[in-house]
């Protein structure tokens, strides 16, 4: 990746459905030339794919919970993220340092239904030793972007 790559990633990062000819205007290259890049880093995973951010209060969908989900092994974390995975309310589920936790971010409409995914679905995946919530009282930065700095992929 070079200078031109990276420009076009922060453009990118910015504003993804900009069409491919204001990108070229904004860096000085041929549309062409643009398209064929970005292409490239489709291709080399580097772009892993677009996105649409929906205004969850239109879905009523604006409360966010984060769950703490304690795991009785270590080796089960990998089967127990996929049986997670199939949940569309959960938005991220990562493994974090410290006893043996998921977290695991959701998007509800309220805290009735909270309750309902933690009791009829996330409790009843084997291997989970107990869930502990936090929900989000305000939010006031929520994005998935991330600093790019010029030093290549891996």
């Amino acid at each position: 990746m070079d200078e031109t790559d990276f420009k076009i990633l922060k453009i990118l990062q910015e504003k993804a459905r900009i069409p491919n000819v204001e990108v070229a205007r904004t860096i000085g290259m041929a549309p062409s030339a643009v398209l064929e890049r970005i292409k490239k880093l489709e291709s080399r995973g580097i772009i892993s794919g677009y996105e649409v951010r929906l205004n969850a209060k239109c879905f009523n969908q604006s409360l966010i919970a984060f769950i703490q989900i304690k795991l009785n092994a270590p080796s089960q974390t990998e089967q127990i993220a996929e049986a997670l995975h199939q949940y569309e309310e959960i938005q991220e589920i990562h493994y974090i340092s410290g006893e043996d936790c998921l977290l695991v971010k959701i998007r509800i409409s309220n805290g009735e239904e909270l309750q309902k995914i933690i009791n009829e679905k996330i409790t009843l995946i084997k291997g989970i030793e107990s869930t502990r919530s936090f929900i989000a009282l305000s939010t006031y930065k929520e994005s998935s972007r991330f600093p790019l700095t010029e030093t290549s992929p891996s």
